[in-house]
């Protein structure tokens, strides 16, 4: 089974964000085939949560894992030393007072 490529899972990400009324912004735009996406859920009071997705090598599965959690600054400090790892890194930030992120919705591992 061929997996999606990156900027068609952003897109559609975006879009589901977007129907329910959830702000996202690309930050960081990286390969359009295979590059990895993280996640930063941003609840408009000074803290943020990023997340990555993650591989689980006995089971096959994939699923969001928090990479960083806490005050804002802390967790965009750890956004950026992901990309000096990663140059080809998507990074997605979501907008949400509530914490919706919609990451764990049928479709979004």
């Amino acid at each position: 089974m061929s997996r999606l490529t990156a900027r068609f899972w952003v897109d559609a990400y975006l879009m589901r964000l977007q129907i329910e009324g959830i702000p996202a912004y690309v930050l960081a735009h990286g390969d359009d085939t295979a590059g990895a996406v993280l996640i930063k859920l941003a609840t408009l009071d000074g803290r943020a949560t990023a997340y990555q997705r993650s591989f689980d090598l006995t089971t096959g599965e994939r699923a969001w894992m928090e990479l960083a959690s806490g005050a804002e600054p802390d967790v965009d400090a750890a956004i950026a030393r992901q990309r000096g790892f990663d140059p080809d890194l998507w990074v997605i930030e979501v907008e949400d007072r509530k914490g919706r992120h919609l990451l764990d919705q049928p479709g979004l591992t």
